[in-house]
């Protein structure tokens, strides 16, 4: 088969295209993804996987390691936030081994396999588990070797748990309470039922606390309190497992809602690989390599799992939840699992297009989050976290509103919104505002020590735009006259002499010494070659700032051009964004962290959109790939994803508030995205190649299309994009002013 067929014109199974341990090369020092192989469905309230770290390791499963140390129910949306709501399952033969490091058992990558739908490894002892998922529920089937005692383990984790064991209903049941950001940890419950299709030959309980057996014994609670079973030797056992915040009761009619109706894991399988496969369907792509394939649909797929489904469905039908904001029971959609400073650039534009239904209901559950907690979420996980900077839930709020999406009260976004900018909230992070008063009354957070004041300045206007743009769309002039003058307040730290954001101190002095390369103090990850693109929304007024559009390139080339050195700052040590920066080969272009992402776009507004074709295909070229080295940095919830998604197929968000997507150089010739109404937009690249990055000319549904962007509503609307493709740049295309993408500002004379 030649390299570059439309594979899946020929194969219609997108799964197959798809390992779900890219990026899982990774650890504390370097992230390739920092990712786990995650069985799961699309948005799912649960996941599994298997573990090969420690119970408090982050790393819950990494690519070097050589055992693994148990299969589980998994929630973790990023390292450094670890998981909750965890149980594992471990299959032994021979003997019962409770400890989690003793009971490791060694396995080859050679033995898995590792797609969305359906996890399968067979361990060096013979011991093969197979694990097929439901959007909350998990089919495992477990086959031991003949000879010897076959037991299974259940690991109740790190916090308190309870444990119930009957063996005339062949049943486990308890609950688990391991949980860090949550607002009542005490009360909360993760409560589960497995259940198997072979009876107990032998059971017991036990505590990882202490390391206590305790044979014959059916009930217990305690810190990582288990429970372990044995099977005859050469069992095949299945287990259905179900689990629920909300009660036990509704745990199990969850358990015969999902699973009621499958007898077999390979039907579970052959289900979600038919839920999965739709999905994929509707991002069909063809005309680039295998590779190019394969790493666009495990993209695809990280982009696909989160924010997870945090409701349930009742017997009647309807959805309600157990809310990780105030520890209450509530009727409607919950999401969760999110930090919106790495996803609102890209992942959630992407949903906009794939998923506006979801998308709506997701507006709803932040504006009920916000009753709940008081603040709206950035960073949840599955309650908030206050983690990193800005107030990006408005950004997801404007750019719904702004592509039609119509299923919430914007007045009561825009209010939700006032009460987080104008406060200073409980956490040290991104609710409310730290520094508000400082933004509010001298126009920019003052830089103290390592307080990343330029970066809230940056971060808090362009969330002050999307706000003003919500306001304009919907008449309220209140909110309009407040934030339309916030939202130039980015011109506050921009100083003309170095061309960099600094940071200034409340007397309105640029702070010293400064470097550009030192990462932290007035930025959070970063450095000032980093957070000097961060206006989104107005890129036309940051050109007006550097004096033009040829100064404005000079220093987009310098990014790239520029060593990639780097002073550790006041982070006073190197840590793994610095490592990831200086790998990638790109200069100062720091593609493992999210500020800068948007960057090579920015082209496109100053009269050179070849050179953000040149290097957007550098970037997908040379720092994805399909493997467990697959990504540059923190993958982060399908927000990097989500960029080589969008792409990959020629466009990208840099300014979400806007319907506007702006041209790239797409990677495949031919792509067809179907809309949920059942409409086509086809994207067509006619020569593309490696080496014809260059749009010649471009037609939008057969009318010449000069602009260097297309809007949501040619997408949603259906039609063509059709781009001629050539190895040399067109020059005269693309490069006045009428064409470039949305900005607040006009050019100055």
């Amino acid at each position: 088969m030649s390299a570059c067929v439309s594979l899946v014109a020929a194969r219609k199974d997108y799964t197959g295209f798809v390992d779900t341990r890219i990026g899982t090369d990774s650890d504390f020092a370097f992230s390739h993804g920092n990712t786990y192989p995650a069985t799961g469905m699309p948005f799912a309230q649960h996941l599994w996987s298997p573990q090969t770290g420690d119970r408090y390791d982050g790393w819950k499963y990494s690519w070097p390691h050589k055992e693994i140390r148990g299969f589980g129910q998994t929630h973790q949306c990023s390292p450094w936030m670890q998981d909750y709501a965890v149980f594992l399952l471990m299959p032994e033969t021979g003997r019962l081994v409770t400890g989690l490091k003793d009971r490791g058992a060694s396995f080859s990558h050679d033995n898995e396999t590792a797609r969305p739908h359906y996890y399968k490894v067979t361990l060096d002892n013979g011991i093969t588990t197979e694990i097929a998922p439901t959007p909350r529920c998990g089919f495992f089937r477990f086959s031991f070797p003949k000879k010897d005692p076959a037991y299974l383990l259940l690991d109740g984790y790190n916090d308190l748990s309870e444990i119930h064991i009957d063996p005339s209903k062949k049943e486990i049941t308890g609950w688990v309470n391991n949980v860090r950001f949550i607002s009542d940890k005490e009360s909360f419950r993760c409560h589960f039922i497995i259940r198997f299709d072979q009876p107990f030959l032998e059971y017991g309980t036990w505590e990882n606390e202490d390391g206590g057996i305790f044979p014959d014994k059916t009930d217990g609670e305690g810190k990582g309190f288990g429970a372990y079973v044995r099977f005859k030797p050469g069992a095949k056992v299945n287990a259905r497992i179900s689990s629920s915040y909300i009660s036990p009761e509704q745990a199990e009619i969850t358990l015969e809602r999902e699973l009621g109706k499958f007898r077999r894991l390979e039907d579970v399988a052959a289900e979600g690989q038919r839920v999965w496969n739709d999905l994929f369907g509707r991002v069909d792509v063809g005309g680039g390599t295998e590779e190019e394939v394969r790493t666009f649909y495990s993209c695809l797929f990280r982009a696909n799992l989160f924010s997870r489904e945090f409701y349930e469905i009742d017997k009647e039908g309807n959805p309600y939840y157990y809310s990780p904001y105030d520890g209450k029971v509530h009727e409607g959609y919950m999401f969760t699992d999110n930090g919106f400073w790495d996803t609102f650039r890209s992942q959630f534009p992407l949903s906009d297009i794939v998923h506006p239904t979801m998308q709506g209901r997701y507006m709803n559950a932040l504006l009920d989050a916000q009753e709940q907690c008081g603040w709206l979420p950035q960073w949840s996980a599955p309650g908030e976290t206050g983690g990193m900077v800005g107030n990006h839930a408005i950004s997801l709020l404007a750019d719904a509103w702004a592509k039609g999406i119509r299923s919430f009260d914007p007045q009561r976004a825009l209010k939700a919104y006032a009460h987080e900018a104008m406060n200073k909230g409980p956490w040290a992070g991104a609710n409310g505002r730290g520094g508000w008063e400082d933004y509010w009354t001298l126009g920019y957070v003052s830089h103290r020590g390592g307080n990343g004041a330029t970066a809230m300045t940056l971060e808090y206007a362009y969330d002050d735009f999307c706000a003003w743009k919500l306001a304009e769309s919907v008449g309220n002039g209140f909110y309009s006259r407040i934030f339309g003058n916030s939202m130039f307040n980015y011109r506050n730290v921009f100083d003309p002499q170095t061309g960099f954001m600094r940071g200034r101190d409340k007397e309105g002095n640029w702070t010293e010494p400064f470097d550009p390369e030192e990462w932290g103090g007035a930025y959070v990850e970063g450095d000032a070659w980093h957070y000097t693109w961060s206006v989104f929304q107005d890129i036309q007024g940051l050109i007006n700032l550097f004096g033009g559009d040829k100064n404005f390139t000079d220093k987009l080339y310098a990014v790239f051009t520029t060593e990639p050195s780097l002073k550790t700052g006041t982070y006073g040590g190197v840590i793994h964004e610095m490592a990831e920066m200086v790998a990638a080969g790109m200069g100062q272009y720091a593609h493992g962290n999210q500020p800068i992402q948007h960057m090579p776009y920015l082209y496109c507004y100053a009269g050179q959109p070849w050179k953000t074709q040149y290097w957007v295909r550098q970037i997908m070229s040379r720092l994805y790939n399909s493997g467990p080295q697959g990504y540059p940095g923190d993958e982060d919830q399908g927000g990097m994803s989500s960029w080589y998604v969008l792409s990959a197929l020629g466009i990208y968000s840099v300014t979400p508030g806007t319907d506007q997507y702006v041209l790239g150089s797409p990677v495949f010739r031919d792509a067809v995205i179907t809309l949920e109404d059942g409409k086509k937009f086809r994207i067509v690249a006619e020569g593309n190649s490696p080496v014809n990055v260059y749009i010649q000319t471009a037609t939008l549904n057969g009318k010449p299309l000069d602009a260097n962007y297309i809007r949501y509503h040619d997408i949603v609307s259906g039609g063509e994009l059709r781009l001629v493709m050539g190895p040399e740049p067109a020059y005269g295309r693309g490069t006045t002013k009428a064409a470039a993408p949305y900005s607040v500002s006009e050019p100055e004379d």
